[in-house]
């Protein structure tokens, strides 16, 4: 079986953004330099001034973290206090309003995740997945009442689908 590939990205504008977004996501960016570091290392060549607009199109903020650290983050960060599916508890606070609501079922197949939806409430679900830098996902194809979840192997199929149903299962 061949190795999986890396994501591969457009050259555009719009996943420019997303990986902006991505690295403060999942890294603590203390300076646009370092940001620019990273871009570049990514293969994304950035002027300062391109950046700048960037961070402030994504509504990114210099926040003080926990451990004292000024820090770029994005929304209302609580990514520092990682959960399963290496989300913010915030984010996993507002995924599973939305999931408790609108998830019927869900189940693992591989490396793909299954979840059922009422009828045109699949987008909505998918959306809501994309959004969240989730550990293990890829992303979402959605019809009008399910959803495909793309994960990288099956034992990651397996953990995010139980924790998807543990978030739709909240009330």
């Amino acid at each position: 079986m061949s190795e999986s590939t890396p994501l591969q990205r457009p050259t555009t504008r719009a996943a420019r953004l997303s990986m902006i977004e991505e690295i403060l996501l999942s890294h603590v960016i203390t300076s646009q330099s370092q940001l620019s570091g990273i871009l570049a290392d990514e293969g994304v060549e950035v002027t300062q001034a391109t950046l700048s607009r960037d961070l402030d199109e994504i509504h990114a903020m210099k926040t003080r973290l926990a451990d004292g650290t000024i820090a770029y983050t994005v929304g209302a960060d609580s990514r520092h206090e990682s959960h399963g599916a290496g989300i913010g508890a915030k984010a996993e606070q507002q995924m599973a309003k939305v999931l408790s609501g609108l998830v019927t079922s869900v189940a693992a197949a591989n490396n793909l995740i299954v979840v059922h939806t009422p009828s045109g409430a699949a987008q909505y679900v998918a959306s809501v997945v994309d959004k969240q830098p989730i550990d293990g996902v890829l992303g979402t194809i959605a019809g009008d009442d399910t959803v495909m979840v793309i994960c990288t192997d099956g034992e990651a199929a397996a953990d995010r689908s139980r924790w998807l149903l543990a978030l739709a299962s909240k009330s």
